[in-house]
């Protein structure tokens, strides 16, 4: 069974509570941090070190552009690495990441699939949407329609988490998909359990907002870890230093960030179904940002889904277990060519 936080059951006098502790949490986590440098006491080395060789190894990574013409809207760019041979998958990312939030899924799929990990617009180095197009899900989905028509791909097997998770169910409603592994999927909450889910998240923000020798000394600590990415994932001892402090800064740098939460404020953000296509929902038993009860309503608006729990990982199980993510996503679109996800 899923554990289901607490904290959504107590309501909204929790959500208020809950910010206010996980600020408080991450501020005498940071000023440990800080005290235990200044006095001289012993850290992991972090990036920006003399000498540490890893340092901006994620950010520094080059992309590659494409620009999609979509009726109705103005020229959309997105940014996106593509890799390995194959069937083409598509990678779609969660609010506040980027394409490198899949960096370690990739090296497991690109021998036998041709994989493309795409920066939402607004978030990594994609340009945001243009300011006159809404910001809602039937434009999302008409603008990543025609990013993928310019990288020429054809129905491709999509892949998302939580909002990424969302998106890609819709562009499979929309008829751009051949199958659809959705982790975590955004959008099938309750009012509370939004409200929850936003309050973690703002919060992170203000965290990512920290100057990056403090976010940095606060990874190179596990009390700092835990503070940092405790809700979030499942094994934050996993989480390598360098990794959280990119994902700070993605979060950080996220210009889309305020109207993609303005957005899903709205009702009735995934309805209907998806027929005659595999698709896979996949949830952390450990999810403390999205419960999993909420894969249960999936399972009921997508009768011929498939769920698969992932035992003890958090809301990012991409990090807590890449290569059962890896393969839940080959398994689907394997099931694309048996007709079947069973």
């Amino acid at each position: 069974m899923w554990k289901i936080p607490s904290t959504v059951a107590n309501g909204f006098d929790t959500v208020a509570r809950l910010g206010g502790a996980l600020q408080t949490g991450m501020r005498s986590a940071a000023e440990l941090c800080i005290g235990t440098s200044r006095r001289g006491g012993s850290v992991m080395p972090v990036a920006g070190d003399p000498g540490h060789p890893d340092r901006d190894r994620v950010s520094a990574k080059a992309a590659s552009f494409v620009e999609g013409h979509a009726e109705g809207l103005t020229a959309i760019t997105a940014a996106y690495d593509r890799q390995g041979t194959g069937e083409p998958v598509v990678l779609l990312h969660g609010i506040g990441q980027d394409r490198h939030a899949w960096d370690r899924v990739i090296p497991l799929l690109a021998a036998g699939r041709d994989v493309i990990a795409l920066d939402l617009p607004g978030f990594g180095q994609s340009p945001d949407l243009p300011a006159c197009a809404p910001r809602d899900l039937p434009t999302m989905v008409t603008a990543l329609g025609a990013v993928f028509t310019a990288l020429g791909l054809r129905l491709p097997h999509v892949v998302g988490h939580s909002l990424g998770g969302l998106i890609a169910l819709r562009l499979a409603q929309a008829g751009h998909a051949r199958s659809v592994t959705a982790l975590a999927p955004a959008g099938f909450w309750n009012d509370v359990e939004r409200r929850y889910a936003f309050a973690v998240l703002t919060t992170a923000r203000h965290l990512a907002r920290l100057p990056d020798t403090v976010v940095e000394r606060m990874a190179a600590t596990a009390v700092g870890r835990a503070a940092m990415n405790g809700t979030l994932y499942g094994r934050a001892e996993l989480c390598e230093p360098d990794t959280l402090v990119a994902c700070l800064r993605a979060l950080r740098q996220s210009v889309a960030f305020q109207a993609t939460l303005r957005a899903g404020r709205a009702p009735d953000l995934f309805t209907g179904t998806i027929p005659d296509m595999p698709v896979t929902i996949a949830w952390g038993t450990h999810d403390r940002l999205l419960p999993g009860r909420q894969a249960v309503r999936v399972t009921a608006m997508i009768p011929g889904a498939r769920l698969v729990q992932l035992p003890g990982c958090g809301h990012i199980p991409m990090y807590d277990a890449p290569e059962q993510v890896a393969r839940l996503i080959l398994q689907t679109t394997v099931a694309h060519r048996n007709g079947s996800t069973k």
